[in-house]
């Protein structure tokens, strides 16, 4: 439900984006059309019969970049953040006797504890040397 809410918000910037870039002007408000008006010949030879188009304001793209950032933070790096933090504590917290779960579905309980792999005993009473990193999950005992 919530990737369905920011996906519905980021389809919003998008349209915010294209409605706020696309109102610029092509044509001067003084002519119809696209066309040129005819020259009178009084004119200096080079002189351009069109005005200079307005400078387009920056902050709308500015906006639209800001808003950008804050649904990726939101939505992608923020929970990722949370997410490798609780990981980190659940390694932190290992210690023999806990009943634990490898990213491979081997569930099995802790025999030994080291710096960045576990010695984990089976059911059948076999001992498995994985990467502490595997461990996902803590079961009850």
């Amino acid at each position: 439900m919530g990737r369905m809410i920011g996906l519905v918000l980021m389809l919003g910037v998008l349209v915010f984006g294209a409605v706020a870039f696309g109102q610029e002007s092509t044509t001067p408000s003084g002519q119809s059309g696209g066309t040129p008006q005819a020259s009178s010949g009084t004119e200096p030879q080079g002189a351009s019969t069109t005005p200079a188009q307005p400078q387009q304001s920056i902050w709308p793209m500015v906006i639209i970049l800001v808003v950008f950032v804050a649904v990726f933070y939101f939505m992608l790096i923020r929970p990722q953040r949370k997410r490798q933090a609780q990981h980190n504590l659940l390694l932190k917290d290992l210690k023999r006797g806990d009943n634990v779960m490898t990213a491979g579905g081997i569930y099995g309980e802790i025999d030994s504890v080291g710096d960045t792999t576990i010695v984990m005993t089976v059911e059948d009473g076999g001992k498995l040397k994985v990467a502490k990193s595997s461990i996902i999950d803590k079961r009850a005992k």
